[in-house]
Parts: C-alpha cells; structure tokens; sequence
C-alpha cells in the first residue's frame, strides 16, 4: 500500500538505527608461532536471538554522531578503545530483525597491546574465520569485514593498526599472513614493503637468540587507509 506524505507512520512502521562494530585483533594459535584474526562478540541476553553471539554495538542516540556511536557502544559492550575506527557500510534488509532496523556497521583494529585484562560480562573472543551462527545478518557482516580488511592490506598501511609503533619485517609478515590467510616468500616482500614509500628504518635492532632484525616504523606521513574526501566526516 502505497502511503501518502500526509499520513504519519506508526509505532510499528518506525525504523530504528543501530551502530554495531567488527573489531579485529590478532592472537597466536595455540602452540604456534602463527597468528590468527580474532574479534570479540557478545552473547544476547534478551530475544530475539537470545542466548546467540552477536556483534557489539547499540542504539543511536539522537545527540551524537555514528563514529562516536561506535566508540561509546564498543566501550559499554567490551571495554575496549582500538586505535582504527572506519565505517565499513550500513545493513538494512527489511527481514534482518523482527522490527525495522538499519545498523550502521564500523569496522576497527585493535593491537595486542589495548587489550584489557578485565573481563566483561557476555564477552568472548572467536577465530573470525570459524564462527558459530551468530544473531541476524552478522555472519554476513564479519564475512564482509574480512573482505575489506584482506583488500585493504594490499594497498594501504592498514597492517599498523594491528602492530606496535616499531616492528620488525617478520613481523609485517607475519600480520600480512594472518589476514591473507596463507605464507608470503619473505625475500619478495621484504623487496615490495621496502621499495613500498610507507615504512621507516629506525637505528634500533631487535635482538634474541635469533640474528638481530632491524625495526621500522611507518610513515606516520602516509595515512592507515584513504577513507577520500568524506574521510574527517561519520
């Protein structure tokens, strides 16, 4: 039934907004050297979906912008603060939920170094690439963000999100392989990351029992991504 302008929507027809967010972290496998990418989710407490994992997040509050959102509800739900916020796209197929909800998801990374001790209640941590079935269209959204976050590797300085101020090239690698998911010839991109313009060689040397490996840092000149001219804006 088409409705004309003059006709006010009821309570039932009203679309609720949400911000919701996939934060990405890496973790070593258990008695491994290699990583994984690993995100937090949070299990509902109420229906629909009760019992479920879900991607944090909440409400829009009418006062406040969407990347604030995303910073307040992370923080309620996790009690965590990454150092990358982006948004990653807005989810709004009229069957996600039993009401009308259009969620505005962001995306973020996290170094290993931001994440808490403290535990949240309903928080757990889940290898984003084996997932359970998780509360409406979430599954389909860290599918996507994982999507974004493999395609941004390649051509960005997207990795530092995930890594301390000063590295070694290993450990690039290392960060590379996770989110691509398979082994990179150390040799080949020792050559592309170097010849790339985004990192800087410091005079400092890591040493172990190993043969002392440089440290760099990046460009701090060079951005995490180009998010374009709406980059400043939610």
């Amino acid at each position: 039934m088409t409705r004309t302008a003059s006709e006010a929507l009821s309570p039932a027809d009203a679309i609720r907004v949400a911000v919701s967010t996939v934060i990405f972290t890496l973790r070593r496998l258990p008695g491994s050297d290699a990583f994984q990418v690993v995100l937090p989710l949070v299990r509902r407490t109420r229906d629909p979906h009760e019992g479920q994992w879900a991607l944090p997040g909440g409400w829009l509050d009418a006062t406040e912008g969407l990347a604030a959102a995303a910073s307040r509800t992370l923080g309620e739900t996790t009690g965590l603060s990454p150092s990358y916020l982006e948004q990653l796209y807005a989810f709004g197929a009229v069957d996600r939920s039993p009401t009308r909800v259009v969620s505005i998801v962001y995306w973020a990374l996290l170094r290993a170094d931001e994440i808490t001790d403290s535990t949240v209640e309903n928080v757990s941590w889940f290898d984003a690439a084996s997932l359970p079935s998780l509360a409406f269209d979430h599954n389909e959204i860290v599918e996507y963000a994982l999507w974004r976050l493999r395609n941004k590797v390649g051509y960005s300085r997207i990795a530092h999100g995930l890594l301390a101020d000063e590295f070694t090239l290993a450990d690039l690698r290392e960060v590379y392989e996770a989110i691509l998911g398979r082994r990179l010839d150390p040799a080949n991109f020792r050559r592309q990351v170097e010849n790339s313009g985004t990192l800087i060689p410091t005079d400092r040397f890591r040493t172990g029992s190993h043969r002392p490996a440089r440290l760099y840092r990046y460009n701090q000149d060079v951005e995490l991504a180009d998010r374009g001219p709406l980059d400043a804006r939610d």
